[in-house]
Parts: structure tokens; sequence; C-alpha cells
């Protein structure tokens, strides 16, 4: 599948994905691509955000590609069953682990746990071993329970604007092998 033939959802995390965040820059490459916005960012509310993915994927006319970050994951894979048949794949970055007690700020433990079941459309995960907010294990895991391939970034932090992914050249390239893989849901 080619970008122009898919709607690009970025879907950033908690308070958003400022101007030099590879999401932000991906959007602003892909013609195709549009952002998920949140009413509050800096007070997420799982229901609102998951309402936010599936409003936005049900105005699709095209099939979608899912393009989450960070907290974004979370939205997006709570919203995955109501989806229907319009996503044809995920590409995951940096889950966090919303159902560890140390997270900060504690309100988004309300994002916890994560559902186990499979995804219905191809994914690829995208961790750090070295993530504050999340283990390499904790992907490992709920990659397999997705059926999702986990890609290991390596010591990339949180794989964000902070950790010096801004550009993230690694990341496009691995987004444009995964897309090119994808096939329009049938």
């Amino acid at each position: 599948m080619k970008a122009s033939e898919a709607e690009i959802l970025i879907i950033p995390g908690y308070t958003n994905s400022g101007p030099e965040h590879w999401q932000s820059r991906w959007q602003s490459k892909l013609g195709s691509a549009r952002r998920v916005e949140q009413a509050e960012w800096s007070k997420p509310v799982r229901e609102d955000w998951v309402q936010r993915v599936i409003e936005e994927v049900a105005a699709a006319s095209n099939p979608v590609v899912l393009v989450a970050h960070s907290l974004g994951v979370a939205a997006a894979i709570h919203a995955a069953p109501h989806l229907g048949n319009k996503v044809a794949g995920a590409f995951l970055v940096a889950p966090p682990d919303v159902a560890n007690e140390g997270i900060r700020p504690k309100h988004l433990m309300t994002f916890g746990p994560y559902p186990r079941e499979p995804l219905r459309f191809p994914s690829l995960v995208v961790a750090s071993r070295n993530d504050p907010f999340g283990t390499y294990e904790h992907a490992d895991d709920i990659a397999a329970a997705w059926g999702a391939l986990l890609l290991d970034a390596g010591e990339a932090g949180h794989i964000n604007t902070e950790s010096g992914h801004g550009p993230w050249p690694e990341g496009t390239m691995v987004f444009a092998q995964f897309l090119s893989r994808l096939k329009a849901p049938e």
C-alpha cells in the first residue's frame, strides 16, 4: 500500500506531539496524514480519547493506517474492537505501561490495563530498551498478546523529541517498509 492510498491517522500521546516530534514531521510530509485532535491533552480521559479515535476512523473514506505514540497507543488499542474493517494496519510506538502504579502523572493509569485480544489488522510495536514509561519486556508481552511484530529500537528512550527523535529517519524507513506490506482491508 502507498501512503497516498491510505489515510494515515496520527494519534499523539499525553500533551500532544510538538512541532519537532517525528509524528508532527510525518504529518506535514504525508499529504494523506491527519491528526486525532483531543479536547484535553494534559488531562486525558480514556473514554474521550478512545471515542475520538473511533470517530476519526469512521470518518475515513480510504483504508486507515494508525500511527500512535505513547498514550496514543493505549487510545488506539482500546478503540480497536470498535473500528470495523477500515484499518489496514497500526504502527505503535513506545507503548507506556499504563498499569504500572509508578507511572506519572497518576491519571494515565486510567488507560490501563491494555486489552489483550489479538488485533484484527497487521501491527508493529516499536519499543525501546530504556523507555522511562514502559519496559521492553512489557512491550514484548503486549505485542505478543496483540499478535503484533515487535521491533527493538535499542536504547532510544521514549522515542520522542526529548530522546533525540525529532526527525527519526530510522522510523521513517521502518514505517515505509511496514506500509508497503499492507493491503486494503476487505
